[in-house]
């Protein structure tokens, strides 16, 4: 048997074996983009391990559990939404399970009826999706409601978990929700709880629900009614546990064990797509967005109450992004507008340090090993290095559209394109063996 003084001096000669990380939701383990990982590779060419081509459409980014990947697609010849398991090694279909069976909702030209990336505890596979099947429930909620030009009835969010077979463990519907763009509200994992965000024209909610059973935990109503589509950012900051995000004309800090409100910021615009992202070396949440007024926020996370006029360190509207999610990387704040003008800061002083261009973006960045990955609308992949100057380590071309983030584990780059998922690199082989 291995005495513990014999396994600690393992782990300590072997320290890729504690870097070992999954890919279990939005935005990966720290929602924030990053891998601890290593080994993974620059550039597509001659680096494709396999590439299936995936059924119906869909934006929502895959996840990655040890030997597995979780991904959903909208399949419109039959109305399904579904929940796939492809094999990691191969990219082959291990299984797919239908999650719900409604109309095809209308949506903005830019998203899909599976946006939302699916979650995992490593037990059970979190997904949602929005039902506008007319019931009792929608019809009353919208009796009598005067529908404007361009606004859609109320849907139904709808909150899955099936285990690692395919088979539903269990289903809730937390509330209504309203947009004219559609929907897209990724369910994220925190200790025993899943939280999913529902701004929407309408009662916006954030809603906590147990892991084990789908029960209500504890509900947020939401200020000023207003559709946004951001994932919140949960971290230990300044002692105390904090989930932040931007939406519906504000800047909020809650307790995510329950729910309780910590510090706003009024706006600083109406809507919000982008993630808050948070940097150990400045001390700071930055927030980008939105519509219809860009900015981007430094703000200091120490607040309580409204801290409008106390808590923002700097503010521009410069190389601000509404879709894609900025990323830390170092001293450096790097984020891509829309339109695919890329910008790198100082993250402590909001200094720009070099921008550039590349096309229209919408997938967020994700970084490795101090290299930030963009990829744009059309599959070019780009490795830039951050520093003070733009610093290109490599261009490739995936030859497929791509609006998905990518999910990045173990030495290996999984992206999911209009029609494929595509892995790059070779699994790690010290971080695969765990």
């Amino acid at each position: 048997m291995i005495s513990l003084r014999t396994l600690f001096l393992l782990l300590a000669l072997t320290p890729s074996l504690l870097l070992a990380e999954d890919w279990p939701q939005w935005r990966g383990p720290r929602l924030d983009g990053t891998s601890k990982d290593t080994g993974f590779p620059i550039s597509a060419d001659g680096n494709v391990t396999w590439k299936v081509e995936l059924p119906g459409s869909g934006h929502a980014s895959p996840i990655v559990w040890h030997d597995r990947i979780f991904i959903v697609a909208a399949l419109p010849e039959n109305e399904s939404r579904v929940l796939l398991c492809l094999d990691r090694a191969s990219g082959k279909q291990l299984w797919q399970s239908t999650v719900l069976k409604a109309p095809i909702e209308s949506i903005h030209k830019l998203n899909s009826q599976a946006s939302s990336t699916p979650a995992t505890d490593g037990e059970r596979v979190f997904t949602a999706f929005l039902d506008n099947t007319e019931t009792d429930t929608t019809r009353a909620a919208n009796a009598g409601r005067v529908i404007g030009k361009g606004e859609v009835p109320k849907g139904t969010v709808v909150i899955s978990a099936h285990d690692f077979s395919g088979k539903q463990i269990w289903q809730v519907r937390p509330g209504l929700f309203s947009s004219k763009h559609g929907f897209c509200s990724s369910p994220i994992v925190f200790e025993d709880k899943i939280i999913v965000n529902c701004d929407h024209d309408g009662d916006g909610y954030i809603v906590a629900l147990a892991r084990a059973d789908g029960k209500e935990l504890w509900r947020i109503a939401r200020p000023n009614n207003t559709r946004s589509y951001c994932v919140p950012l949960i971290r230990d900051i300044g002692g105390r546990t904090q989930m932040v995000l931007s939406g519906t004309m504000c800047v909020t800090s809650y307790d995510p064990r329950t729910g309780k409100l910590l510090w706003i910021i009024d706006g600083p615009t109406e809507q919000f797509v982008a993630s808050i992202v948070y940097s150990e070396q400045s001390g700071l949440l930055y927030m980008t967005g939105g519509f219809p007024e860009h900015h981007l926020l430094a703000i200091k996370p120490d607040g309580s109450g409204n801290v409008t006029n106390t808590h923002i360190v700097w503010r521009t509207n410069k190389g601000v992004s509404y879709v894609p999610s900025p990323l830390i990387e170092g001293s450096h704040l790097l984020n891509v507008s829309d339109s695919g003008v890329a910008h790198c800061f100082d993250a402590k002083s909001g200094e720009i340090q070099w921008e550039e261009r590349m096309r229209e973006h919408h997938a967020s960045l994700t970084s490795a090993e101090g290299h930030v990955f963009f990829i744009n609308d059309f599959g070019i992949l780009r490795t830039v290095q951050p520093d003070k100057t733009y610093k290109l380590l490599a261009e490739s071309e995936l030859m497929e559209k791509v609006f998905a983030s990518p999910a990045l584990s173990e030495g290996q780059i999984f992206i999911r394109s209009d029609k494929s998922l595509i892995c790059l690199g070779k699994r790690t082989s010290k971080t695969a063996a765990r």
